[in-house]
């Protein structure tokens, strides 16, 4: 008895122990050296994937500092023209690696370090993994600088605490960080869907959109739904932070059914191999159709998302005929700010009077099935669980072009997508690509293999494709400097690069007929040398840049300048 109340009160007083183990917050400093204020949060929606950290704004500034949060080593270094943009990694004895990303620069040591391999390898995308204490970090050293590269929409800091051993990303608010926060999530819109066969929901065979109206205490009260057969709910919300405008992304929801929790997820940690089933959490078709992110409350047979907690039915409710049910929702962000959604469900038995719709075609996909289908000019192969359920699809086939169905489905696996070229003559496939259309039927360069008389594209993207030729090679124009300018006090030099159809596939640039590094950045279209590089000793300088388009197409831009 007494060994056994020992072990008790041992738990007990360990508990917090084992708390700070797996989140510690008195570890690790802040990033940066000024006030937390998101422009996006962890598990926030985004296409295809749930955001992995946090979004620190830096003032609407590039070039703020960079602060290591822990003592470490640089373990992978990355640069890419999308994506993280120049990104850093450092790995903390503690077991946690820190991810900074979208940086303008690194720090001195760590940009000789990549300068001098992008060098050698002539590339300026690039990934380092320098050996383990190569690159080591002491806590607050400034290790980079921040900036807008990669797939950034404005300049910020993207921030990520990662497990070392399982890489997977958990939510930094969780690590002590403060974020100035008393407000609460806005609920934007309420739905609710008969999912069984026969079920019905306002009389309606269809998702039916809810009324509500905030209440007194606070709460929100949705108009009386009535049902029959088993039924789901979805919300649409964001949350803000105080100091901030931006619409970030909720923490967590509880559904509860007569004061019985029937589901619940959070955005505690999530891996980057499920990101993806993000597209069975949402309501994907609405997606397509408003780009609105409905979350379902309910857990989809092909949702195998590991951010739930608690589980019923799969968050499903049978309702049933004559009986009540209290529906409420907790919608709440990481500091518990929470909004409380009262729905009223009544069961009763009702006639439709909207009808779901029938679109059948004649090309039924099942999902767990492998799927091929011709379409004259094109051959499209869907490997099993590409979709995430059965569906009718839609295709048609044109001259030059086929329809694959629209954006209302979402694909987990790329697909294929593989046109006969036999018509063409040799000198004609080389200009040719495979393009996906967009609304306004401006073709868009997807990746094309070329073998014999095929051409193939791997893609997740649903929608109209054709073969587009492109036969304008890519332009190149001086930016800051014109031929045979002295430019004694200049920093850098920059020349923008454009393509009409296809895209820039490669770039390289010589000064004095010797390899230099140019930074591409696709937003601004520009290439941008740096002359702290000193390639070039002579006077007189001879740039040549040579710019190819993805279909082979290429341009030499040649000037002459003079720095001493």
């Amino acid at each position: 008895m007494m060994r056994l109340l020992f072990l008790f009160v041992l738990t007990l007083n360990t508990l917090p122990l084992v708390a700070q183990y797996k989140y510690p917050k008195d570890s690790f400093q802040s990033p940066m050296g000024i006030p937390l204020i998101l422009a996006g949060t962890f598990g926030e929606l985004r296409s295809n994937h749930f955001h992995a950290g946090i979004d620190i704004k830096t003032q609407l500034r590039q070039g703020l500092r960079v602060y290591a949060i822990g003592e470490g080593t640089v373990t992978r270094i990355k640069v890419s023209h999308w994506g993280y943009g120049k990104a850093l990694y450092v790995a903390h004895p503690n077991g946690f690696t820190s991810v900074y990303a979208h940086l303008q620069k690194f720090s001195p040591e760590i940009e000789a370090y990549v300068k001098k391999e992008q060098y050698r390898k002539k590339s300026y995308e690039i990934e380092l993994f320098p050996e383990y204490g190569e690159l080591k970090v002491e806590k607050g050293n400034v290790i980079a600088f921040t900036g807008n590269t990669g797939s950034s929409s404005g300049p910020h800091l993207h921030f990520e605490i990662r497990s070392s051993i399982s890489e997977k990303p958990t939510n930094p608010l969780l690590y002590g960080y403060s974020v100035r926060d008393a407000t609460n999530p806005t609920l934007i819109g309420l739905f609710a869907y008969p999912l069984s066969e026969g079920a019905l929901v306002n009389q309606s065979e269809k998702k039916m959109q809810l009324n509500f109206n905030k209440q007194p205490d606070g709460s929100f009260l949705a108009d009386k739904v009535t049902a029959s057969g088993t039924i789901g709910f979805g919300f649409n919300a964001f949350d803000r932070q105080d100091l901030a405008a931006n619409k970030n992304g909720i923490f967590s929801m509880e559904q509860k059914v007569n004061g019985r929790t029937i589901s619940s997820y959070d955005f505690e940690t999530f891996s980057f191999g499920e990101t993806r089933y993000i597209n069975t959490l949402i309501d994907y078709a609405h997606f397509g159709k408003y780009r609105q992110r409905v979350q379902k409350c309910f857990k989809e047979p092909s949702n195998f998302l590991s951010i739930y907690k608690d589980v019923y039915n799969d968050g499903k409710i049978d309702v049933k005929e004559g009986l009540s049910y209290q529906v409420e929702l907790n919608i709440a962000d990481i500091e518990g700010n929470e909004i409380k959604v009262i729905i009223p469900v009544e069961g009763k038995k009702e006639i439709a009077k909207i009808k779901k719709d029938q679109q059948q075609t004649k090309h039924y996909v099942i999902a767990q099935k492998p799927n091929n289908f011709d379409l004259g000019v094109a051959k499209v192969y869907f490997p099993a669980n590409t979709f995430y359920e059965d569906f009718y699809m839609d295709l048609k086939k044109g001259k030059d072009t086929v329809n694959i169905h629209d954006n209302t489905v979402a694909a987990h696996r790329n697909f294929t997508v593989t046109f006969d070229v036999s018509k063409h003559s040799e000198a004609e496939r080389k200009q040719l690509f495979i393009a996906r259309l967009d609304e306004k039927s401006k073709p868009n360069y997807a990746r094309t293999y070329k073998r014999n008389n095929t051409f193939t594209t791997r893609t997740r993207n649903l929608g109209r494709y054709t073969l587009a030729k492109d036969t304008i090679a890519p332009t190149i124009k001086a930016r800051n400097f014109k031929d045979r300018q002295w430019l004694n006090n200049y920093r850098y030099l920059s020349v923008q690069i454009t393509d009409d159809l296809s895209g820039i596939n490669t770039y390289d640039a010589y000064l004095n007929d010797e390899w230099i590094l140019m930074e591409y950045e696709p937003k601004t279209k520009t290439l941008t040398y740096n002359f702290d590089d000193k390639i070039a000793e002579e006077t007189q300088c001879e740039l040549k840049v040579i710019v190819t388009d993805n279909v082979g197409n290429s341009s030499t831009f040649e000037r002459t300048f003079f720095r001493k």
